[in-house]
């Protein structure tokens, strides 16, 4: 965590000022970006895409990068990149070394890239290329499931550990600690899974 991203004064504030705060953005931003590439330049983007994700990983809140490379018949590449915020996102795509690398690249392209941004667990209920968006309700009720039993079991599982370990573990600690493994596993464990299985309910 960067320096001016902390606040030592919550170390002493009361309950009642810690309620009063704004809550801080919780989220992650993902932007997914498809490009189309020439079938003769592939070997050449190739090489440009391994030009830009350490570039890109130099900007301030980069939370990494994926490629998911064209499915058998087609030669479109999908790249998503996350950032802790979205205003770190734009810095990034605002950039003038992202203008000039998107200007490198543009002779290997079919067409003109395609960029969406996307934040929180939003990323997970986009629909492939056909399909019907979910339903709000939809989406809703996959979440809940999700959350409900997450929020039941691991803070229960965490309060017998801290009881081990810790005697009196500190309310605050142990809930952001809780809070933290949540979000893990929806984002990084549980969703990306649940939603490929769901998905013919959920774009039905």
């Amino acid at each position: 965590m960067a320096a001016e991203d902390r606040h030592p004064e919550l170390r002493t504030a009361t309950l009642d000022e810690i309620i009063g705060r704004e809550p801080p953005r919780p989220d992650t931003v993902t932007a997914v970006i498809q490009q189309t590439v020439k079938p003769e330049a592939i070997e050449r983007y190739e090489q440009w895409l391994r030009k830009v994700m350490p570039i890109a990983a130099r900007f301030p809140g980069h939370r990494g990068v994926n490629v998911i490379h064209p499915p058998a018949g087609t030669l479109q590449y999908t790249i998503t990149i996350r950032f802790d915020s979205l205003a770190h996102a734009q810095d990034w795509f605002g950039s003038e070394a992202r203008r000039q690398l998107i200007d490198e690249v543009a002779e290997f392209l079919d067409a003109d890239e395609n960029v969406e941004t996307r934040s929180g667990l939003e990323f997970w209920f986009r629909p492939t290329a056909g399909q019907r968006p979910a339903k709000r309700y939809k989406q809703f009720l996959l979440t809940l499931s999700v959350i409900y039993p997450l929020t039941m079991l691991v803070p229960a599982v965490l309060r017998n550990l801290f009881g081990r370990v810790l005697p009196t573990p500190n309310y605050f600690t142990e809930h952001f600690i809780a809070s933290a493994a949540i979000v893990a596993l929806m984002v990084y464990v549980i969703m990306p899974r649940y939603t490929r299985l769901m998905s013919r309910w959920l774009y039905k």
